[in-house]
Parts: structure tokens; sequence; C-alpha cells
């Protein structure tokens, strides 16, 4: 119901214009940055799986948002899993989420987006999350690069389109995460590098490998054509979650939020210790404040991203994370959100 009737408002400008006098301030130029030729007017974007169809980004843009993610997206419409696709554990400020990549298809969803008006969307950066279609018709490895391809293509031209992120590591589908192995992701980025994206590409990582074999990941990404990483996904193993709510085993899915936040700082701070001077890192995970947000960004992620601490908090969060993120640098000493990067990652090894 609220992507449906966000949908609705988005396209009047009028309520666009109520919605950005009541929730944004005005922009900060310490939080501006560009990457790969792309300005961000804020580091706080919104994470994939919020827009699954590209409904509600020109009121997302109205938000506060820096960027915002739609999808992910698959070459062939899919239905998702059995609901219900999520549910609420409050006490963890975390949902569990068995959505399994529902979206209309690449190709309707690429044409909802190029529709949007010229004063829908002005300068806001759009990053397609692209994966493979949820279906046991595209179970092997040749169909999954082929399906991932073909979703690359379509998007390759589309000038709304900003940012490219190939999701790798989505565990509520057919076949798992078959990419997310260095010999199979060898395989898809070497046909993704063919395509030859005028947008960069970012790569969704998994937030359940060790680090020696998160590194041999992204070991492969460097051979490749790809700007960035987006640190993490969801997690899966309920066993070492810390979960202050009853979670009934009949629930079906894996966590984001809170318990996600511990692995993916450590994960970002390793990542940019060893790597940070090649690869943009976008943090996700566990953000319901300013605080947060900046913890990711001191540990090295140059974006942020939200998506349960929207859903927790309301459509306010992005701009109030802006807001007082200034704030912070302010009380830090620093002129610009870039001179706070990395600050806390450690010495390299």
């Amino acid at each position: 119901m609220m992507i449906k009737t966000t949908s609705v408002l988005g396209k009047a400008a009028v309520a666009r214009g109520l919605v950005k006098a009541i929730f944004t301030v005005k922009p900060d130029e310490r939080l501006t940055q560009t990457y790969h030729g792309i300005e961000f007017a804020s580091p706080v974007g919104l994470s994939a799986g919020f827009d699954k169809n590209g409904e509600i980004m020109p009121m997302i843009s109205r938000l506060g948002f820096g960027f915002g993610t739609v999808g992910s997206v698959t070459a062939k419409q899919c239905d998702g899993n059995p609901r219900p696709w999520f549910y609420r554990l409050p006490k963890s400020k975390s949902l569990v989420i068995n959505a399994g990549l529902a979206n209309d298809g690449s190709t309707a969803i690429l044409k909802r987006i190029h529709n949007y008006s010229k004063t829908a969307i002005r300068q806001f950066p759009i990053v397609l999350s692209v994966a493979k279609t949820n279906s046991c018709d595209v179970v092997s490895i040749r169909e999954g690069i082929e399906d991932y391809v073909t979703t690359v293509k379509r998007a390759k031209d589309q000038p709304r389109i900003k940012v490219i992120e190939l999701n790798v590591s989505c565990p509520n589908t057919y076949g798992g995460e078959p990419f997310t192995t260095p010999e199979k992701l060898e395989k898809l980025l070497k046909a993704v590098d063919v395509v030859g994206a005028k947008q960069p590409i970012f790569i969704k990582m998994p937030i359940d490998h060790e680090w020696p074999d998160f590194q041999q990941l992204l070991n492969v990404i460097l051979k490749h054509k790809v700007a960035g990483v987006t640190i993490s996904n969801l997690y899966k193993d309920r066993t070492s979650a810390d979960l202050k709510d009853v979670l009934p085993d009949s629930v079906k899915g894996n966590l984001s939020g809170k318990p996600t936040w511990q692995r993916s700082n450590d994960l970002i701070q390793r990542t940019y210790r060893e790597y940070g001077d090649k690869l943009t890192i976008i943090g996700v995970g566990g953000i319901f404040t300013a605080d947060d947000a900046y913890t990711k960004i001191k540990l090295g992620a140059s974006l942020v991203e939200i998506i349960t601490g929207v859903i927790f908090c309301g459509p306010q969060l992005a701009a109030q994370i802006s807001y007082d993120l200034s704030k912070l640098l302010e009380r830090d000493g620093y002129t610009h959100i870039s001179q706070a990067i990395g600050v806390d990652s450690g010495e390299k090894n």
C-alpha cells in the first residue's frame, strides 16, 4: 500500500514539492562527493530491496537521500517466494527477509525509469541492482550468467542508471549463491566486462564469508572492470546472531538490520585497509542513526545505504542522518566528509 500510494504521489509535482519541503534540509557541501564521475549530494543512499520495481524513486529523491537503489531486478519477471516475505524482530532491530527477488523484470522496470518526467528526477543518481531470475529454469552457471548479462545490456545505455550493482549474494533463490566462489565470479565478471557498460560496476558482497574467502573474491574483482563493492548482504546464520526476539523456526528468510552490524563493519574495515585505494566501498548493515553511518564511514565506507532503519524509524531518516553527520564532522574538526573516510581502519597489513 505504501509503495502504491507513494508511486501515485510521486507523479505529482505538488506532492513531490511538499515532501521535499517537509523532509529535507539545505544541502551541505561538506557532504557532497564525486565518485566515478557521479555527484552524490549526501553519502546516505537507499539500499536495494525497498523500491524493487523503480516505482518510487521520484519521491525517494525528495526525502534527503543522496542516491537510491532500484531492485534487485532480473532479466525475467519473477513473483518471488511464497508470502509472507517479511517478519519483524523489533527488539533486535531486524527483519527476516524472504522476498526471493520479486520484481517486474528489467525490461519493464527500465522502461518505467526511462518514463519518469524530466522534473521528477533531477541529478539524483539511481543505482540498478541486478541479480539472476529466481527460477528453476535459471540454475546453471551458464543460464545465470546469461540472465545477468541480459539485464546489464538493457541498462548500459540508460542515462538515468548511474551505477550498476551486481547482486551475487542474494540467499533466497533457486541455486543459492553460485557466484560467491572465485571461479564462478570470474566467469560472471568476464562476461559482464564484454558488455562494456558505461556505468561503474559495483558488486554486492556476501556477509557470511570468513576474511580469507572474502579476500579471494576481492582479488578476482580487482582483475575486472569493477569500481567498487557494497558490503554487505543479509545475515544467514541465526545461531550466531544476537537476537532479542523469539524467531520461530517456521519463519523462512535471512536477517537484515542490526544482526549484520558487526560483521559488515569488520569486512568494511579490512577491505578498506587492503583495497581502499582500488575499490570504492558502500557500507550497508544496521544503520539507524548518524553515529551508525559515521562508524562505517570512519572504517572505510565512502557511501552508506539504509533500508531496515527506514522501515523502523520512518521516511525522515536519511535527512536526519545527513543533518547529524554535519554536526559530527564539526565536532571532530573535519571540513569535509572525505577527511573522515577510513580514519579508524587501522594500519595496512
